[in-house]
């Protein structure tokens, strides 16, 4: 079965204990960060990866994109016209 679809190697328990874990790390994470002392001098903590499932490939992360004053301006506009 693995053959076909990798994502079988992992049992639907093991899925759910990931994503148990991913949620746990995150929460540890936001717990940090929200306590964070800016003098600490110290940089601030990177948010965790998520932990590798079999049968997903790896996502790249798409680079931050800035919206320029104008569509800032437009998106002003339409809230507020609501």
């Amino acid at each position: 079965m693995a053959a076909i679809d990798p994502s079988a190697i992992w049992s639907h328990e093991a899925h759910i204990l990931a994503r148990i874990s991913d949620a746990l790390e995150a929460s540890n994470f936001l717990f940090i960060r929200a306590n964070w002392d800016e003098s600490s001098g110290h940089a601030p903590p990177e948010p965790p990866d998520p932990m590798w499932r079999p049968g997903i490939a790896e996502i790249e992360p798409e680079p931050a994109a800035m919206a320029s004053g104008t569509e800032l301006a437009q998106w002003f506009g339409e809230m507020n016209a609501l």
